[in-house]
Formats: C-alpha cells, sequence, structure tokens
C-alpha cells in the first residue's frame, strides 16, 4: 500500500523543496527538467548548473512548472505539469490553444520508489491542470521495455488514470491525452 503524498505546486515560495528535492543524491540536477523547455539560446550552456539557473528564472518568474509531492513535509515526488505553450517544440501531440496542459516528467527520489506514487503524481497533475482551466492534459509516456524517456512514465500508468492514445511522437514517445 503507497503512502498518501500531498502536493503543492513549485513557486517562489517552495523553491527551496525542489532544489533540495532535485539536488539530493540521486536527483535529476543534470537536466533541472528543462529538456522540453530550453530555449535554443539556452541549449547553448546546457550543463546542470545553468540549466538549474534557468529553472528558477522560470520559477522565480511565476511561470508554471509542476508539483512536489510530500510525504510527511518532506519532498519527495516531483511531477512536470505545465501549460503546453510553456515548453519548445518537440514534444508532438495537438498544437496547443490555450487550454492543453503537458505532464513530461516524473521522479520519485529513490528511497520512496516502488510504493504506487506515481498514479498519485499522475492524478495530481490532471487536478492541477484542471484547476487551471485546462482541458486537455498531453503525456508522453513510453513502453516499459524501452531504454529511454522513461522520466515520461510508462504507457500502462498513464492508461490506469484514464489517458488515450493519441498518436506516436518518434518511435519511443506515445502521446496519449486526459479529457479535463
Amino acid at each position: 500500500m503507497s503512502k498518501k503524498l500531498t502536493f503543492k505546486p513549485v513557486t517562489a515560495k517552495t523553491v527551496g523543496d525542489f532544489e533540495d528535492l532535485f539536488g539530493a543524491r540521486g536527483g535529476p540536477n543534470w537536466c533541472w527538467c528543462m529538456a522540453f523547455r530550453a530555449t535554443s539560446a539556452e541549449l547553448k550552456d546546457a550543463k546542470g548548473p545553468a540549466r538549474k539557473q534557468q529553472m528558477l528564472d522560470r520559477i522565480n518568474g511565476g511561470v508554471p512548472v509542476g508539483l512536489i509531492g510530500y510525504s510527511s513535509g518532506t519532498p519527495v515526488a516531483w511531477v512536470s505539469v505545465a501549460p503546453k505553450e510553456t515548453f519548445q517544440k518537440g514534444l508532438g501531440g495537438i498544437e496547443d490553444n490555450g487550454k492543453v496542459w503537458s505532464l513530461t516528467c516524473l521522479y520519485i527520489d529513490r528511497d520512496h520508489r516502488k510504493q504506487g506514487l506515481t498514479a498519485q503524481l499522475i492524478a495530481a497533475a490532471a487536478r492541477h491542470a484542471k484547476k487551471h482551466k485546462a482541458e486537455i492534459l498531453e503525456a508522453y509516456p513510453v513502453d516499459p521495455d524501452s531504454p529511454s524517456y522513461r522520466h515520461m512514465g510508462f504507457v500502462p500508468a498513464f492508461k490506469r488514470e484514464g489517458f488515450t492514445p493519441a498518436g506516436r511522437e518518434g518511435t519511443r514517445r506515445h502521446i496519449m491525452h486526459l479529457a479535463l
């Protein structure tokens, strides 16, 4: 049985928790969840410290980036969920009409994995997007045996949460939609 997480959006107020989670041993501090957000100018310096600053600039500027999941007040999980317009090209899927949000990444601290938390991350992302008037939540998961893009989640988890297939982007990433 999985523990119940609580969620908060990453804002200037919670950015320290985001930094703690990503900067911890084993955290995704090489990317800072900038892979699909970085502009061509930002890609010129794509090392961890620069990516961190790029993400912090967005957070401090009020750009929605995602949610932190907490277990007993400690940040243990992350889901990147934001308006599709805040991402660069390359995700695929439907054209953004201002009503599409994208879920691009899931991260769970190593000590909290294999406890059924992915479903909570996906559900929290859907609630958050709906609260902000999104009509569709778009995700880009891969098959469980995929050698890459595993941070985007796995197709079966999204199917269990009600997402439906909406095409492919490349040979590995599926595009899935959840009507909100």
